[in-house]
């Protein structure tokens, strides 16, 4: 049985001042690139990863860039949290390293 990938669902949320991406689903490498197109679309976001269950070391990596460009990244739930934490570590290790 071959598995089928699991989808992004991406959801543009305007606030009052604000765009917010809320993404559900499973947020892997293979998504980094629509991500990226909805963020360079412009305008002061937000990534909300309430309805994310499922990443891998790619989207780590990849939030923890935007969260350095100054992007939030709400609600993330307490593993993604601790996983980019602990990868924000090592790559200052990695850097300190050199």
């Amino acid at each position: 049985m071959s598995q089928e990938p699991k989808i992004l669902k991406i959801e543009r949320i305007r606030d009052s001042r604000k765009v917010r991406l809320r993404l559900s689903g499973e947020f892997r490498s293979h998504h980094l690139d629509q991500v990226k197109a909805e963020i360079s679309r412009g305008e002061p976001i937000a990534l909300d990863l309430e309805e994310v269950d499922l990443v891998d070391i790619e989207a780590i990596r990849f939030l923890n860039a935007r969260e350095d460009e100054g992007i939030s990244v709400l609600h993330c739930s307490p593993y993604i949290q601790e996983w980019m934490s602990r990868e924000r570590q090592e790559e200052k290790a990695r850097t300190d390293w050199r």
